[in-house]
């Protein structure tokens, strides 16, 4: 059985920068990602909500965009902090997980917008239909790393 993980983490700076890879980044509770535009107050949704916090996309939905739709798609483009591979996000809303040290709860859905799709470029928004990621909550803080194994808790 495979071990689902953390294949990329993507933070940016303030809203609509570009966003770019880290091999690390602290989860805190009820904050958000440190380095990253929410954690900071600085991105498009000003208010800082639970659902905010972090967001989640699995590695095998960009993969499958670049496959199926011929649409050459960067781990970073789809403004989602934490890239995963081997497990089904849309299966953890209302769920309890931990990634590393630090421990979510996936909220509800991430379906891709307009304003993503513009920053992207390319026309994204209904390949990740349905696909586009996790909200998540930073329930308990802890160090995201690279490789780190995500497990169900609840």
């Amino acid at each position: 059985m495979a071990t689902a993980k953390v294949e990329t983490i993507v933070i940016t700076e303030s809203e609509g920068a570009p966003c770019f890879e880290v091999t690390e980044v602290v989860a805190h509770a009820g904050r958000g990602l440190e380095g990253d535009r929410y954690f900071e107050g600085k991105g498009k949704f000003k208010k800082l909500e639970p659902k905010r916090q972090a967001t989640f996309i699995e590695m095998e939905a960009i993969e499958a965009v670049s496959r199926d739709y011929d649409i050459p798609l960067d781990p970073t483009e789809p403004r989602r902090n934490i890239v995963t591979r081997g497990i089904a996000l849309n299966h953890l809303v209302g769920k309890t997980f931990s990634v590393g040290e630090a421990t979510f709860r996936g909220i509800k859905l991430c379906e891709p917008c307009d304003y993503m799709q513009g920053l992207v470029g390319k026309p994204v928004r209904e390949p990740l239909k349905h696909r586009g990621g996790l909200n998540a909550e930073i329930v308990s803080s802890g160090t995201v790393r690279v490789g780190d194994a995500v497990t169900v808790t609840d």
